[in-house]
């Protein structure tokens, strides 16, 4: 077994994941999917996201997903695929991120040999990704990989945050923060999502929040001011290594080289996606 650097497999996941996440800020996806009837942002997140598992309940999507309103999600699922068969759903998606990574990264570095080169290197890691107690990897993983570079890559991509974050969801489990809570410190951090964009988008009200940072506290997790404790800070990095455990094998199948070959390509991607504005300027920070 391949013994990898401290941390190596995730600052790789830190660059492909967000690449990943570019397709749900795009217009491009939005027009797809309103195409199909899904217009705004929750019956095409809840529908695209979850359509490889095919044309599944709320019950089935708050489990996989975790850390959304399982009533947020009940209000488009399973109506969405009355508008849209998950496969068409799944279709459309894939054209959305052909348009957005074509706009992002430009023609040159689309049908560049780099690119070629990362896409096989993410496929290669991602071999190494279990099934088991993992549903959305798993569905994904029963997908076809699509034969354009960038769209492998993209798949491949998806396939490792999928698999990391099926892990991740086992760690928060473990250590026992439900899905607000989870939210709520990732947010104290300062790396995850604003408050807003939480609410907004993963269908909590202000009351939820609040009714968080409260059981945070009572743990002494959190403190007056909303920003962690030592204790807290201290479960947070024990979050992450735990997901790391859990997420080591791909990593560790690529092998030392290979991770640090797909980091440095996948980070020159990443900024060029973002400098081309692929993600709202508000949606990191505490708000």
């Amino acid at each position: 077994m391949t013994t990898l650097p401290a941390r190596a497999g995730r600052r790789c996941h830190n660059v492909l994941n967000p690449l990943h996440s570019t397709v749900y800020f795009s217009p491009d996806y939005e027009k797809e999917m309103a195409r199909l009837g899904l217009e705004g942002w929750g019956p095409a997140y809840f529908a695209s996201r979850s359509a490889a598992m095919g044309a599944v309940g709320p019950g089935a999507v708050t489990a996989a997903f975790y850390n959304f309103s399982h009533e947020a999600i009940a209000r488009h699922l399973p109506a969405a695929w009355s508008q849209a068969a998950p496969e068409e759903v799944l279709a459309a998606r894939l054209r959305a991120v052909d348009a957005t990574l074509r706009r992002l990264l430009g023609e040159d570095v689309i049908s560049s040999p780099e690119l070629a080169e990362a896409a096989r290197l993410a496929l290669r890691a991602a071999e190494a990704c279990t099934r088991h107690a993992r549903p959305l990897y798993a569905a994904h993983a029963d997908l076809p990989v699509p034969t354009e570079p960038h769209l492998a890559y993209w798949h491949a991509a998806t396939l490792l945050r999928e698999h990391r974050g099926d892990g991740h969801v086992a760690a928060l489990m473990s250590l026992g923060l439900d899905p607000l809570e989870a939210l709520v410190s990732h947010t104290a951090t300062g790396k995850g999502m604003n408050p807003q964009w939480v609410l907004t988008t993963r269908g909590w009200q202000s009351a939820d929040w609040e009714a968080a940072q409260e059981r945070l506290r009572a743990r002494g997790l959190l403190d007056g001011d909303g920003e962690l404790t030592d204790e807290g800070t201290a479960l947070r990095a024990e979050l992450e290594d735990l997901t790391d455990r859990l997420d080591a094998a791909p990593y560790e199948h690529l092998g030392t080289d290979g991770v640090e070959r797909l980091t440095e390509l996948g980070r020159g991607y990443l900024v060029t996606a973002a400098a081309a504005g692929a993600f709202p300027e508000d949606l990191l920070g505490k708000g």
